[in-house]
This record gives C-alpha cells, structure tokens and sequence, in this order.
C-alpha cells in the first residue's frame, strides 16, 4: 500500500499511558486511492513513536463497503528499505509488481514483498469484493539489508486452536507455531481470535517490543483498556505477553513485535532511507523513471497489467529530513 497523502509530512498524533508500562497510540484517517478516497486509520508512525521492533507502518481499514466509496485502486508506486505485510479479514486485492509478481490477497494469507533497493507495485480491490477489510504493515530493514534484492512471499499460516483462542502466526513464532517466512531482524506478525471473556498468554521473547493492534472486541492488554483501532505498546523486558476479552462477543486483533532495530531511519512518503540524500536520491529515480528518463539500469522497474499511470512522488520539504528511531 502506498502512501498517498499529496503533503507527505509528519503529523502528531494522540497518545496516552496505560497501566503496567503499556503505551495507548490512537490512529488518525487518511484517505486511500479511490474514485472517494477510502479511509484507514493510521497507527504508525506517528511523532511520540516511529516504531514498535522494525514495525514502522501500520494501517487499518475497513469494514468497507466497496460499493460506497470505490474500494482500494492504488497506482503503481515505488518502495525502498522496507517490507510491505498484507493481511486481509474480508475482501481480496490484486497485488502486481515490477518484478513480475502476480497475486491476489485473500483472508489469512500473508502477501510480503521486499523492497530492498526498490521495487515498484499496485493494489486494486477486486470486481468480486463487496466488503473491504484488512491492515498494511511495512517492516523497515537494517541498513545490512538496505539493498536486499527485491522479492515477493506468500504464506497461508495453519490457525493453532488453544484455550479460548484461535491464533495464524505469519512471521515468527508464538504459540508453538512458526513462520517460514524470511525477515530481516527478530519479528513476530499474528492474527489473534480472542474468544468472549478468554483470558490468554503468548510467550515472547524478552528482548521484544511488541505492539497490539484491535480490529474487533473489547481487549486489554496487561490489564489496561484497549479500545477498537487503537495499538497498545508493550516495551521490552516481559517474556510473555497478557491478552484478556473483557466483552460478550469474539474479538479479533493483530500481534505485532520484535527486538528494538537500535537504528535511526528516515522514512518519507513510500521511501525507507538512512539520510536525506538517500531520499533525494530515490524520489529522483523514481521521478525520472515514470517520464521515460531513467538510466537504462532502473531503479524500481515497470509494474505490468496495471490500468492507469504509475503515482508521482509529492514535493520534498523545503527543510532537510531527519532521521527518528
């Protein structure tokens, strides 16, 4: 998924404390593609925390119904230094990529592509989707990984069946099931089904930071209220982590963690560097590339198949970037 605000800056978003060290992050709304714009709720990043582990994006869409406000249609656009993470609840969209990726996102299978040095892709609802209703994660790299080649993943995770929930790990392990997933730094990715008052540890590792994303129900998290969109935070130094569903029917959430990357990264609009020339640099390939005036060796390629013109890269700031984390 791509960024598409036409003014690319930060913007502070609301935060509180919560019981036990845990950290509340409300979302914001972004309008996403479309002939309407669909919304998302926008939890990372935001100025008091630009990332929880190497998660360093996060956005939460729907129930949406396609009919109403176009559905997703995001032209082709370039990524570099990260991971794009697709999970859908409903709905399926059709992922195509300059590297000859074709695929189309379902309900619990992970679609993960790897930017590394760049990489270009499009993402459009499909005709048969009704009900729109999933979240995009972006993973960023270690600078060792920076320039990985470009790649695409898919993987349709076995749901383990325990007291009181139902849990598909995608990247990582937990639960006594694990990923085969590659990623670049420690991670953990799952999708959790709390039964109505089930009461639930998962054992992490204790380094993690991990981050607890409500799509449905009424959930705390080490006791402390977390309420639908928001993400709670945990920090490290716990090895497991307590997920309790306080109301009558079934809640449903994303579980999100990692080790700390220990690095600084800049990130602007759909670009993952180490400093502002990197930016600068990566904006201007990807400019000349879609006028038809990149070198022969392009950076991000073309994404094939895809009905309309690729996303030109809004205006960089007038005051350099500076690299959070």
């Amino acid at each position: 998924m791509s960024n598409v605000e036409a003014n690319s800056v930060e913007k502070r978003c609301e935060s509180r404390p919560g019981g036990e060290g845990i950290e509340v992050l409300s979302a914001r709304e972004v309008p996403l593609g479309g002939p309407r714009a669909m919304p998302v709720r926008r939890t990372l990043p935001q100025r008091d925390r630009s990332l929880i582990g190497a998660w360093c994006f996060a956005d939460h869409y729907g129930p949406d119904d396609v009919g109403l406000t176009g559905g997703m249609n995001v032209p082709p656009h370039p990524h570099t230094g990260l991971q794009t993470v697709s999970w859908l609840f409903t709905g399926e969209i059709e992922h195509r990529d300059s590297i000859g990726s074709h695929a189309m996102v379902r309900p619990g299978e992970l679609n993960l592509m790897t930017a590394g040095r760049g990489i270009a892709h499009s993402e459009v609802s499909t005709p048969e989707t009704h009900i729109l209703h999933g979240a995009q994660l972006w993973v960023a790299l270690p600078a060792s990984a920076q320039d990985a080649p470009p790649a695409f993943d898919t993987y349709a995770p076995e749901p383990v069946e325990l007291d009181g929930a139902t849990v598909r790990v995608f990247l990582g392990t937990t639960a006594g099931s694990t990923s085969p997933v590659r990623t670049f730094s420690p991670l953990l990715g799952a999708e959790v089904l709390l039964d109505p008052g089930a009461d639930v540890t998962f054992d992490i590792e204790p380094g993690f930071e991990v981050g607890v994303l409500v799509d449905e129900g009424d959930v705390r998290l080490r006791g402390t209220p977390l309420k639908w969109a928001e993400l709670g935070y945990q920090p490290p130094g716990s090895s497991v982590v307590a997920l309790r569903n306080t109301g009558e029917t079934r809640a449903r959430l994303l579980l999100l963690g990692g080790e700390p990357l220990g690095e600084q990264v800049i990130m602007w609009w759909n670009f993952l560097g180490r400093s502002h020339d990197d930016i600068v640099g990566y904006r201007r390939d990807w400019q000349s590339e879609i006028r038809g005036s990149g070198s022969a060796d392009y950076r991000f390629g073309t994404v094939e198949g895809y009905d309309g013109s690729a996303l030109p890269a809004p205006e960089l700031p007038n005051s350099r970037l500076k690299p959070r984390g």
